[in-house]
């Protein structure tokens, strides 16, 4: 489906969760008519415990609440927080609620990994940070490295429509009409700014492949450069031919992932895709500073993205998701300059020549682990092929 891109908006790019968090609490904090949150993670940690703080206290005054959360990524949200939340009058769901933690059933994979907030219906805030502290003292590195954009102005409807519709389905899911959503409220939509953007979501019915479809779009019609950062990297036949074609037809291609081992299966997989994207020229930087968890890309002078999704069967496959695609030059200029600058603080350049010269046991586990984990997504629900 074609993205459908409004004009009229005023976009803040929010870097990483010292940026984000400042600027979500400010809003709920001022809400006066209603709060919607979505978050794959919601962890109860010192972030946890502020944003929760927040919505009671938004809730205690006659705002009206709603949190959704994911039964894997929030696991222990519905013993630790939702009591609190449920006392002050939040509204508060679980989607698919994680029983059998350890058994791989078919679904299984079909998270809600999106971050949506939207306030009043005039502020939202879409990208890829989960409600979480950024830093992890045991790993005693910087905090993680992300982004979320505020958004206001016309792309605030597609946002709450999206947000609407969810609970609404999680909601006939469990038989619940305590929580049912009153009619939409109508509010103007004046233009805020003079920023073009599209709301881009992922789901299993209508948008299977909305979000990689911006993606190959965008990259088709590359002609200068394309830069793009992205945590779990796995991308599929299409995407890779994709890049490698941009890099062919003199299109500098430079992709920025995740070198901190986080999850060793994944990034092992990852791995046995490097010589062949090296080969096409595409340069790899491997960010080492902190954890990556970043979801963006720049394309040309023009063209920019921020969400949730990353390029791997989970997202692309499985998951829902949901990205801003924004048509703007000083926005891509800025996100631009943050991951030029990224990259000179904490990234390193992978050198062909290495990855040509790998002894046969370093390959053996990098497509050992590629193949496993195809298997796997399929199993936990997509069989088709790419």
């Amino acid at each position: 489906m074609v993205p459908d891109f409004l004009p009229g908006n005023h976009l803040t790019l929010l870097n990483s969760g010292a940026e984000y968090f400042p600027a979500l609490l400010q809003a709920i904090s001022t809400a006066r008519h209603e709060v919607h949150l979505e978050s794959y993670i919601f962890e109860d940690d010192a972030t946890g415990r502020a944003v929760v703080g927040a919505m009671a206290e938004a809730a205690r005054r006659g705002v009206t609440v709603r949190v959704l959360v994911d039964g894997f990524g929030a696991r222990d949200f519905a013993a630790r927080l939702l009591p609190v939340l449920v006392a002050a009058g939040v509204q508060a769901l679980v989607y698919r609620p994680d029983i059998a933690r350890f058994r791989l059933r078919r679904h299984r994979l079909r998270r809600l990994h999106r971050k949506l907030v939207v306030v009043d219906g005039e502020v939202a805030f879409v990208g890829g940070i989960n409600v979480i502290d950024d830093t992890d003292a045991r790993q005693q590195m910087p905090p993680r490295y992300d982004y979320a954009v505020r958004v206001e102005g016309p792309l605030l409807i597609p946002v709450q429509q999206a947000m609407r519709r969810l609970w609404e389905l999680v909601l006939w899911a469990k038989l619940n009409r305590r929580y049912r959503l009153p009619k939409a409220a109508q509010h103007a939509r004046q233009a805020r700014g003079e920023q073009t953007a599209a709301f881009v979501v992922r789901d299993n019915i209508r948008h299977r492949r909305d979000i990689e479809q911006a993606y190959l779009d965008a990259i088709a019609t590359a002609r200068e450069d394309i830069l793009l950062a992205n945590a779990y990297f796995l991308p599929g036949r299409r995407f890779r031919r994709a890049l490698r074609d941009a890099a062919k037809r003199g299109v500098r291609v430079l992709v920025v992932l995740q070198g901190q081992v986080e999850y060793p299966l994944l990034h092992y997989a990852t791995q046995a895709l490097y010589g062949q994207l090296l080969g096409a020229g595409i340069r790899i930087f491997e960010y080492r500073r902190s954890f990556l968890h970043a979801k963006v890309a720049v394309i040309d002078q023009h063209w920019a993205t921020v969400g949730s999704s990353n390029i791997d069967p989970f997202s692309l496959l499985l998951a829902r998701e949901a990205n801003v695609v924004v048509k703007d030059a000083a926005f891509a200029a800025e996100l631009r300059r943050s991951l030029r600058q990224a990259m000179q603080e904490g990234a390193c350049e992978l050198p062909v020549a290495s990855w040509r010269q790998l002894p046969w046991a370093s390959r053996l586990l990098h497509w050992g682990s590629y193949y496993l984990l195809r298997l796997l997504v399929g199993i936990a629900g997509y069989g088709g092929k790419r």
